[in-house]
C-alpha cells in the first residue's frame, strides 16, 4: 500500500509535469497540436525514490516472513536499484533485506563495470568462472542471520535449481509478494509519468488519423503514428489493423489496403521515464455503417461500465464482469465468444504486468494501482472494435491516463467532430 500523502495526488496530474503539459489535461482545444516535445524538463526519478522503494520492500518481506529476496536482471531490478544488467548464464543480481543496505552477486571479471552502476558503498561480492554463485547467496543469507530467501518472479529455473544444490540451508520461497506487492501500486511521480505517455500516444494517433489517406497500407500509418510520437518526445510506435484483420484480437497477417468504409484498429504506446502507456483506438475511414456504429456504442458502454466498478476495495475480477456483462446483455455473449480476451492488465515499467482483471481474480484494488480497460467485440471475418485507455485507481474511483477519452466513432479523442 502507498503512503496516504501520495493518495491525494493519484486524482490528478503530480507537479513532476510541466504546467504547459498537465493543461492538456483539460481537454482538447486550439493550439494542441503546436506542442511539440513534451518531454522536455520531466523530473528522473532520484535516489530518494529508490530508498523508498526498497523501504517498502523491507515491510512486506516482514509481512510475508520473508529474511531477503534475491532480484536477478530485468525491470525488477531496474525498479529497486536503477541498475540496468543484461540477463545471462552468469547470475548477477542483489538481495533485498530487512537489515539494511542491498547485497550484490557479481561474477568476478564484471566487478568494475559494476561499480559504474551501484551506488557507492554498497556491498558487492563476487564468485570466480570456477565458483557457484548459489553458494555465494547462501554465505549472504548466513551473514544476514536468516535462511528464507524470497525469488523474484523473473528467476529462472537454473538459478532456483541452482540454489536448491549448492545452498540447501536456504528456503526458497516466492518473492513475487515483495516485488509485484511494490511495483502494483503507483507513486504519484510513476502516475505523472504514465500520464504523459498516455497524453502523447493520443496526440500521436490524433496526428496521424488525420494525415489517412486511400490506399495506404498498415505500415504506412504505423510510420505516421511512430514519427508523431518522436515530434512529441517519446519513441512509441502503433501496430494498426483494417478491416477484417480487425477481427483477429491481436491482427492478422493478410494485407490490407485502407478504403472507403474500412475499420482501422490501433493499439500501441510509448515510453516515459521507462513507465509505459497503452492504447486502442477504432475508426472508420469515411461513412461507417449502422452495425459498426452499434457495435462501437456497445464497447464504450462496456468501458464505462468498467471505470465505474473500478474503485479501491473491489476485486479485480469485478471490473471484468462489469464490462462483460454489457456485452453479454448486448447478445455478444456468453463469456469469452466474442469479447475473446480479459478486460485488463496491469502497466508501469512493463506493457503487461501484475496485476491483471480477469474472472477468479479476487485481489483487491487499492489506490495506485493501473490497468489496462479494453473490451472489444470480434467478429470473425466482418470486423472488430476495441477500445483501451489505462486507468489509475484513485482514493474514491478511477480515472483515465492521458484523458482524451473516446466519446464516439467519430470522436475517438473527445473532440467536436469536424
Amino acid at each position: 500500500m502507498i503512503p496516504r500523502r501520495e493518495f491525494l495526488k493519484i486524482g490528478g496530474w503530480a507537479l513532476t509535469v510541466p504546467a504547459f503539459v498537465r493543461n492538456l489535461a483539460a481537454g482538447p482545444g486550439s493550439g494542441q497540436e503546436e506542442v511539440k516535445n513534451l518531454t522536455a524538463g520531466l523530473k528522473p526519478l532520484d535516489p530518494a525514490d529508490f530508498e523508498e522503494r526498497r523501504e517498502r520492500a523491507g515491510r512486506l518481506m516482514a509481512a510475508h516472513n520473508l529474511d531477503a529476496v534475491f532480484v536477478s536482471g530485468e525491470v525488477n531490478l531496474q525498479y529497486f536499484t536503477a541498475v540496468n544488467w543484461w540477463t545471462s548464464e552468469r547470475t548477477f543480481g542483489v538481495l533485498l533485506n530487512k537489515k539494511g543496505a542491498p547485497v550484490w552477486v557479481c561474477p568476478a571479471f564484471e566487478l568494475e563495470r559494476a561499480k559504474e552502476l551501484v551506488p557507492a558503498g554498497q556491498d558487492i561480492r563476487t564468485w570466480e568462472e570456477h565458483e557457484s554463485p548459489y553458494a555465494l547467496i547462501g554465505g549472504i543469507m548466513k551473514d544476514l542471520g536468516g535462511r528464507r530467501l524470497g525469488l523474484s518472479p523473473n528467476t529462472r529455473a537454473f538459478q532456483v535449481f541452482g540454489l536448491k544444490r549448492d545452498a540447501p540451508g536456504i528456503e526458497a520461497a516466492d518473492g513475487g509478494p515483495v516485488t509485484d506487492g511494490c511495483r502494483g501500486t503507483k507513486t504519484a511521480k510513476e502516475i505523472a509519468y504514465m500520464d504523459l505517455a498516455a497524453k502523447i500516444t493520443k496526440l500521436a494517433y490524433r496526428k496521424a488519423f488525420k494525415q489517412l489517406k486511400e490506399g495506404m497500407i498498415p505500415r504506412d500509418v504505423s510510420a505516421l503514428i511512430s514519427a508523431a510520437h518522436a515530434e512529441l518526445g517519446a519513441t512509441g510506435s502503433g501496430g494498426p489493423q483494417f478491416g477484417p484483420s480487425t477481427s483477429f484480437p491481436h491482427g492478422s497477417r493478410i494485407p490490407r489496403t485502407l478504403a472507403e468504409g474500412t475499420v482501422i484498429m490501433v493499439d500501441g504506446g510509448c515510453s516515459v521515464e521507462g513507465y509505459r502507456s497503452d492504447v486502442t483506438r477504432t475508426i472508420v475511414f469515411g461513412k461507417p455503417t449502422e452495425k459498426m456504429i452499434r457495435i462501437w456504442d456497445i464497447v464504450k458502454k462496456a468501458q464505462t461500465a468498467a471505470l465505474r466498478a473500478c474503485r479501491p476495495g473491489a476485486a479485480c475480477e469485478d471490473v471484468d464482469i462489469a464490462a462483460r456483462k454489457v456485452i453479454e446483455d448486448a447478445g455478444f455473449g456468453p463469456g469469452y465468444k466474442h469479447f475473446a480476451h480479459r478486460l485488463g492488465h496491469g502497466i508501469g515499467l512493463e506493457g503487461h504486468e501484475y496485476p491483471y482483471l480477469v474472472k477468479g481474480n479476487k485481489l483487491k484494488l487499492e489506490p495506485g494501482m493501473t490497468f489496462s480497460n479494453e473490451p472489444g467485440i470480434y467478429i470473425y471475418g466482418e470486423f472488430g472494435i476495441r477500445h483501451e485507455d489505462c486507468m489509475v485507481v484513485t482514493e474514491d474511483g478511477a480515472r483515465y491516463l492521458g484523458g482524451m477519452e473516446a466519446l464516439a466513432i467519430d470522436r475517438p479523442f473527445g473532440e467536436k467532430p469536424e
